[in-house]
């Protein structure tokens, strides 16, 4: 119990303007367990897309705390991250459904959920340790040109590999998690019993798995950070070169770092492919990596809490709002007496239609409003906030009193 009244006096303590993580996680917290119940009263028992919705979301703040160790952290831009995402989940279709039986393999895996989550971020890992390991004494620019090729080139082999992976089909009928023991309930729209051997399928089931794993990894990113082995991350984004004369070995750590970010990735590749029972290459494209550096400088980076903010609004935007806007415009034209630019009329598409042609460049008007507004991002990490308040000056000029004034 001394653990979360510790946490609720922290946020009461502490000054949101000065740390704000303490408020927002609590919020957080509160809207976890308050959502499900709110998403099944306001729709009178049929909340259950909203609840997956979320638990979608929840896939992008696992890639999102993921890329945050490697961007926020230690200060490397990966333009390939989708790759690991693709791996994880290509990992769980091989070893959690009937696929392999028509692979050269002939022979079917069907391992549990749980493990299989484990065995994908380890795989998601390894991948990040072989391309890390001869790419990672490359800076900036050319770090990035690395990991985006890496990032075209995974989907590609997983498209073409038809014998393997079924190619642009992808693999479909992938197992669903299992637990031993489970109570439904109302809360469930079901009579109360214990249920042995229960099959998840629901979007109420994905979402606890989701909070739980979230939880968790905010948990385990957290205590890194704050770690030497944070620390030195932190330097090494600081100045390498000053990192590396201090005693850090910086292509290990930054190694590390690649291997923990790509572990994270292949983690929610494995549960994405076990909520959607299905995988295909073209969910892993280099759109879904830009997304998830978007939701990361969007949010703070190196700042937990404003990932976590961050991938939830951008999430919000793309897959809510936007696909939402076109009908939102022809009933906004029509209530304020336009409603002549709803139908088609010549060249013009209707406002409708114009608008989903115009979706993607409000979205970029939105992020660059943002970003005029927050360039530190919507919850910064102090030390990035002190940084772009500070500015940059010149280095202080010592001058030598003793010096005659012609040599000044």
């Amino acid at each position: 119990m001394s653990g979360p009244i510790a946490s609720l006096r922290r946020v009461w303590t502490t000054d949101p303007r000065q740390d704000p993580n303490p408020l927002v996680y609590f919020v957080l917290a509160v809207t976890a367990v308050a959502y499900p119940i709110w998403a099944q009263a306001s729709t009178d028992g049929q909340g259950d897309f909203l609840i997956s919705v979320l638990a979608d979301a929840g896939v992008y703040v696992l890639l999102a705390l993921g890329l945050n160790v490697v961007v926020g952290f230690a200060g490397l831009l990966d333009l390939g991250y989708a790759a690991f995402f693709a791996i994880g989940a290509y990992t769980y279709a091989f070893l959690a459904s009937e696929h392999l039986v028509v692979t050269p393999l002939h022979t079917a895996v069907h391992l549990p959920f749980w493990i299989v989550l484990l065995i994908g971020l380890f795989v998601a890992a390894g991948f990040g340790v072989i391309l890390g390991a001869p790419t990672l004494r490359l800076r900036g620019d050319y770090l990035a040109i690395v990991t985006l090729g890496f990032g075209e080139i995974v989907p590609r082999i997983f498209k073409n590999l038809g014998e393997w992976t079924s190619g642009v089909n992808g693999i479909a009928a992938l197992d669903k998690p299992q637990l031993p023991l489970w109570i439904q309930g109302p809360w469930s729209g079901d009579p109360f019993a214990v249920v042995q051997d229960f099959k998840i399928i629901g979007s109420l089931g994905f979402y606890v798995i989701m909070v739980l794993l979230v939880g968790l990894c905010i948990v385990l990113v957290n205590n890194l950070r704050v770690s030497r082995i944070g620390r030195a991350w932190m330097a090494v984004r600081e100045d390498e070169v000053a990192a590396a004369a201090m005693g850090v070995n910086t292509v290990r750590i930054k190694l590390l770092a690649f291997a923990i970010g790509a572990a994270f990735s292949g983690f929610a590749g494995s549960f994405y492919g076990a909520k959607l029972s299905l995988v295909s290459p073209e969910n892993f494209g280099f759109t879904v990596s830009i997304t998830i550096l978007v939701m990361v400088v969007l949010g703070g980076m190196g700042n937990i809490g404003g990932v976590i903010v961050g991938s939830l609004l951008i999430y919000s935007i793309i897959f809510l709002f936007l696909p939402a806007l076109p009908p939102l415009a022809e009933s906004w034209a029509t209530s304020l007496g336009f409603g002549s630019l709803v139908p088609p009329d010549g060249d013009w598409p209707g406002i409708g239609q114009e608008v989903q042609r115009l979706k993607f460049l409000i979205f970029g008007l939105i992020l660059v409003l943002t970003m005029l507004l927050r360039p530190q991002g919507l919850i910064p990490s102090r030390a990035r906030q002190q940084e772009l308040v500070a500015g940059v000056h010149d280095e202080p000029v010592i001058e030598d009193l003793e010096a005659e004034p012609s040599d000044r």
